[in-house]
């Protein structure tokens, strides 16, 4: 069974769908899927430094991910959280300057965007385009022809949108759960989300919740569970809505400390991110 990762890019004010394959038993055999198979099913950073241009925007971040765990990374504006995310999704504008990212037991440090999606990295960005011409229906059979399409709408309460333009004239909150769609179809091993719960009302937000909590199988004992994932969030009101099993704080590009995710929310909320730090064990 093929499985697409799904992604778009803006050329000459036009956007232009791009699918990349990330399964195929066509083709089992391919080297890296072969490594991963055999490797730890965990996300490893060590001392990554990333620079995007001039600026160096990641300074040393130390990150492990645990099979089926799911973390919550919160941080100020511009400290480098999306950053984090994008480079581990190997989009190429974010230069690794110094460290490794290690998925599955794989260095997959220089490894191109579309070797890390065929083992299982997927990604919802905080601003997805338009994409006209492709209906909703129709994007979910093109990332994965064996998707239960159904489900997958009944699950998010997008039943009604199935046969309109990928997120055009969508609300925030829409346009939110569209993305989830997209990433129920494909199915990932990682599933990575930058603020889910931005500029999304309460309704949609515990929607959006309960289909990250499906992605990571959250009804699954911890044990049994094979999926796991980050998730960016700025106020942490997704947290109410999902589970998550540790978090972090990154303050200018590195992470300052890591614990329980309600307690370290609730510490932001009293002190603010630079008191966090300093109240929280450090990393």
């Amino acid at each position: 069974m093929a499985k697409f990762l799904l992604s778009s890019l803006e050329s000459k004010g036009k956007t232009l769908l791009v699918t990349t394959t990330i399964e195929d038993d066509e083709n089992p055999d391919s080297s890296y899927q072969e490594m991963a198979r055999g490797g730890s099913p965990t996300l490893q950073i060590e001392d990554l430094w990333v620079s995007i241009g001039e600026k160096q925007v990641l300074k040393g971040v130390n990150v492990s991910v645990g099979d089926g765990e799911t973390h919550a990374l919160f941080g100020p504006n511009g400290c480098g959280k999306t950053t984090l995310l994008s480079t581990i999704a190997g989009i190429p504008r974010y230069v690794v300057d110094r460290g490794t990212i290690r998925f599955k037991g794989v260095d997959i440090t220089n490894m191109p965007m579309h070797e890390r999606a065929r083992l299982g990295i997927g990604i919802a960005f905080q601003h997805p385009p338009t994409i006209r011409g492709l209906k909703v229906l129709d994007m979910i059979k093109l990332c994965n022809p064996q998707a239960n399409a159904k489900k997958i709408l009944e699950d998010l309460d997008f039943e009604d949108f199935a046969d309109r333009e990928v997120n055009k004239g969508f609300s925030g909150g829409e346009v939110k759960r569209s993305e989830m769609v997209q990433l129920l179809a494909q199915e990932p091993d990682f599933v990575m989300l930058d603020e889910p719960d931005s500029g999304v009302d309460l309704e949609n937000i515990k929607v959006i919740g309960r289909a990250i909590n499906i992605l990571n199988q959250k009804d699954l004992k911890p044990s049994a569970r094979t999926k796991s994932g980050v998730i960016i969030t700025h106020f942490g009101h997704i947290l109410d809505y999902m589970s998550t099993d540790k978090a972090h704080v990154m303050i200018e590009g590195t992470i300052v400390c890591s614990g329980s995710p309600m307690e370290i929310l609730e510490q932001i909320k009293v002190n603010g991110y630079e008191g966090c730090a300093e109240c929280l064990c450090p990393v």
